[in-house]
């Protein structure tokens, strides 16, 4: 069923986003466009806008940049981020960086394009607590949107799928890759240090991580997108994740697999933002998540030793890499661009580096000497 929905996906997507609206970090495929909402400047930039706008929440306090900052690789440095009156959402804000790429959104995957899941947000009662009818209203009334909508559309009038279009648009700019563990399998050996390249070769062998934060060239992304019961939180909340979705036994407690890349950078960690640090992280795995009747057979003890915990997390730091987003004129002051994390002290000189267009990488998963 998962195979059969992703083709008939991918059937309805352009092969390739056009060359002038996305520059693709080395490392990442072309982004793929739908059929039905090509992308245009016009439309990227009013989704920006729209990305921004708290007037999208019924209180007028509340945007998608509040939970998904572009400060933070656009996710939230809180377990649970904070919607209208100062409420708790659901689960963790992950970063929506590559969502471009995803076959399911959202940590149970109840959306599968990133124009449906606009409405989750907007209409969840802690999050936006708005409806699409409020929207399009609040929309109406400014106008600034106006001539916006007419640039993106031909046309002034706003449309719920208009909206939509518009921040999908946008959202399908926002990438990041340019890692150093890209540049080494682009050629550059010296890319990544002896702790992170013994570091890759546990992930993707001993420790199975590359089970569910699936990579290769084909498929860069370091998921599944996929859903797995791990038994985080097990017992302790009555939030069955992928279950809630599709009522399948099978499927309690199974959360999305997030991407891995950035993740040094983008604490707290799993669907409720529990765990705050990576070696947390580590350490729940090595000892084989925690028990429950539906822990998913690729979670087993791995026993890991002292320096192969320091190996992984020296790999994982190795995935923090450039973002493409930057603000577009008139927006005001927006802080572009993720703070380099301090484990990694060259990084701030990568951030200035020229970003490759649409670059394609053949081969197999296999390090450089």
């Amino acid at each position: 069923m998962g195979a059969a929905l992703a083709l008939l996906i991918s059937l309805s997507y352009a092969r390739t986003a056009p060359d002038d609206q996305v520059n693709v970090p080395v490392g990442l495929p072309p982004v793929p466009y739908p059929a039905d909402n090509p992308s245009t400047p016009a439309k990227v930039a009013l989704g920006e806008k729209l990305f921004f706008e708290t007037g999208l929440s019924s209180d007028r306090t509340v945007s998608c940049a509040s939970c998904h900052k572009p400060d933070h690789f656009f996710a939230d440095q809180v377990a649970l981020s904070k919607g209208i009156g100062g409420h708790d959402g659901d689960h963790n804000s992950v970063s929506i960086l590559n969502a471009a790429y995803a076959t399911h959104l959202l940590w149970d995957g109840r959306s599968i394009t990133l124009e449906d899941q606009v409405r989750y947000p907007v209409a969840h009662p802690r999050e936006m607590a708005s409806s699409k009818e409020g929207v399009v209203k609040f929309l109406s009334g400014e106008p600034s949107y106006g001539p916006l909508f007419r640039q993106a559309f031909g046309d002034e009038a706003v449309s719920w799928e208009r909206v939509t279009k518009a921040i999908g648009s946008f959202e399908r700019t926002l990438l990041t890759g340019n890692s150093a563990f890209d540049r080494y399998q682009s050629g550059d050996g010296t890319a990544l240090s002896p702790a992170a390249k013994r570091g890759f070769e546990l992930f993707r062998g001993a420790a199975g991580c590359i089970q569910c934060h699936a990579y290769s060239q084909a498929h860069p992304f370091f998921s599944d997108f996929d859903f797995h019961n791990t038994g985080v939180s097990w017992g302790r909340s009555s939030d069955l994740g992928r279950y809630e979705i599709t009522k399948a036994r099978e499927d309690k407690g199974a959360f999305r697999t997030p991407s891995l890349r950035n993740v040094a950078a983008t604490a707290p960690y799993m669907h409720d933002g529990r765990m705050t640090s990576l070696r947390e992280v580590v350490d729940f795995y090595s000892d084989g998540g925690t028990k429950n009747p539906f822990l998913d057979e690729k979670i087993k003890p791995l026993n890991l030793s002292e320096r192969d915990k320091a190996d992984l997390i020296a790999f994982l730091e190795s995935l923090t890499g450039d973002v493409s987003y930057r603000p577009h004129a008139g927006l005001g002051p927006i802080s572009a661009l993720p703070a380099p994390p301090k484990e990694m002290p060259g990084r701030a000189a990568l951030l200035q580096r020229p970003q490759v267009k649409s670059p394609r990488h053949d081969g197999a998963l296999e390090p450089h000497p």
